[in-house]
């Protein structure tokens, strides 16, 4: 069982991207991103689906087959059948991760692959790209809040940096559960998340608001409610525009601070950014000034300056 530990950020992935040899030529498929990188942040849990079954490694290749309808996983040359035995796998290890805040799957395969992975027609070599992973649609179907992501797909930089913001932000709320859920300390998260959340979608953002203030009944039912329409917005990608607009709003509430000239300075920087002519980091390094100048205190804890350790450099491509 994965036990939650709001110290540790406990993310599973597939062990061969780890370096660890268990594909099925004996090899690995390390991901020096996520080895050398994302470990300095994230207690990583590996696990292989096919060597947690006694496949061992190297091994016959596996595949997804539709038969009839009924998708079962066998060897390449037909030799042998393991849906029972990954699907009994994939259960019970899925209902052990309640603990974990986020996934990192290993595209393309039959156990591992979040979409997209091969299925074949039974009996012959035709294949589309319409199968999932035994393993990682347990996981998903089981997990529906998590974030999850391919390892391939990290090396977009869009796509990277929305999988980390919601892994902190998922386990900034795991730790507010584990606290026990009150009504005020909802309405402070979801303060301090203003406005990350109108970045990402400021219409769902919209809506969430009355959620909280509005709901009633049971606290924690509220609180099931907020993270499922939390995690949508999340999953919406920033765009300049939506950045730009959120970062307006910060200066119309830091304005009656600021002089004239810093007002000024502060609106070009925005608009310069929102014309592609520099980067995010600009931007918010500027209003990041103007809050160590004059600090303000609802500024100050707002999760969107800082969504992620700045090591990361998420917003240097944005």
């Amino acid at each position: 069982m994965y036990q939650f530990e709001p110290e540790k950020i406990k993310i599973g992935i597939s062990s061969c991207l780890l370096g660890q040899e268990v594909r099925f030529d004996g090899g690995h498929k390390q991901s020096k991103y996520c080895r050398h990188d994302l470990s300095q942040y994230f207690d990583f849990q590996p696990i292989c689906p096919e060597m947690a079954i006694g496949m061992g490694a190297p091994r016959k290749t596996i595949r997804l087959v539709n038969q009839l309808g009924d998708i079962r996983i066998k060897a390449s040359d037909d030799s042998f059948d393991v849906t029972d035995k990954l699907r009994e796998f994939s259960t019970n290890k899925s209902a052990q991760l309640g603990g974990i805040t986020g996934y990192i799957f290993c595209a393309k395969s039959p156990t591992c692959g979040m979409e997209r992975v091969n299925l074949y027609k039974d009996g012959t070599k035709d294949a589309v790209k319409e199968g999932v992973g035994v393993f990682a649609g347990q996981v998903m179907a089981d997990h529906p809040l998590i974030p999850v992501e391919e390892e391939g797909r990290l090396n977009d930089p869009v796509l990277r940096e929305n999988f980390i913001t919601r892994v902190f932000a998922y386990h900034d709320w795991q730790k507010l559960r584990a606290d026990g859920a009150t009504r005020d300390a909802l309405y402070k998260f979801h303060a301090r998340y203003k406005y990350l959340l109108m970045a990402h979608d400021v219409n769902l953002y919209y809506k969430l608001g009355p959620l909280l203030a509005h709901a009633e009944g049971d606290v924690d039912d509220i609180a099931d409610q907020y993270i499922v329409m939390f995690m949508q917005v999340l999953k919406g990608h920033p765009t300049r525009k939506s950045h730009a607009n959120t970062l307006s709003h910060i200066q119309g509430y830091l304005k009656r601070s600021l002089r004239s000239d810093e007002r000024q300075q502060l609106a070009k920087t925005i608009d310069k950014y929102r014309q592609g002519l520099i980067p995010l980091l600009a931007a918010m390094t500027l209003i990041k000034h103007y809050q160590t100048l004059y600090p303000d205190a609802y500024i100050e804890q707002q999760i969107y300056l800082n969504p992620h350790p700045e090591e990361l450099k998420l917003r240097y491509e944005h």
